[in-house]
């Protein structure tokens, strides 16, 4: 058995980091188009699907699409998933979103979100933080049993507005609670 000296275990971490580092920094990457079409085409499919969240669109000064979110649980669970932040229809920004969980939960599933910022003072507090996390402040709007995106009149004068769509899988629950999002270079 070989011994290994707290030196050579430093310089190995070290030189490891470096190398996984390298791997996703981004530069000369085409991740930024990537996302890019991603965003496009969940906010064709929510339009399509829910064209009342045009209107949402239209009053929103900024909008954060998620357009996959992957979570699963067994016990202990987690999700991520990278989006891009919209202002005026052009990206701004890029956005990982991860989320940690422990409790009663067993499952998978993958959906959509976006958020829309209806004021500047929340797109600013979103943009200058270091890691925003979703929590009190978001209010969700709903789908109905008709399958339409509807606003009740206590959200529609909040700050930030979430919508989730495009669930598929079995897990219990999809909500934003504990969601850090985290500026990204794709």
């Amino acid at each position: 058995m070989t011994k290994l000296s707290r030196r050579t275990f430093a310089v190995s971490a070290f030189a490891g980091a470096g190398l996984l580092a390298g791997c996703g920094n981004g530069i000369g990457s085409n991740g930024g188009a990537a996302i890019d079409a991603r965003v496009d085409q969940t906010l064709n499919f929510l339009y399509s699907e829910y064209p009342t969240t045009r209107g949402l669109s239209d009053k929103a000064v900024g909008m954060l699409v998620m357009p996959l979110i992957t979570e699963a649980g067994f016990g202990f669970g987690g999700g991520y998933g990278r989006g891009a932040l919209r202002v005026g229809g052009t990206s701004v920004d890029y956005y990982s979103a991860t989320k940690g969980s422990f409790g009663l939960q067993i499952g998978a599933q993958q959906y959509a979100h976006v958020l829309f910022f209806m004021t500047e003072g929340a797109l600013m507090d979103f943009r200058r933080s270091n890691g925003w996390a979703a929590g009190a402040d978001v209010k969700y709007v709903f789908r109905d049993e008709g399958e339409n995106i509807r606003a009740e009149t206590t959200t529609v004068t909040a700050p930030v507005l979430a919508v989730i769509f495009g669930q598929a899988g079995l897990h219990v629950g999809a909500t934003l609670d504990g969601v850090k999002y985290t500026r990204i270079i794709p």
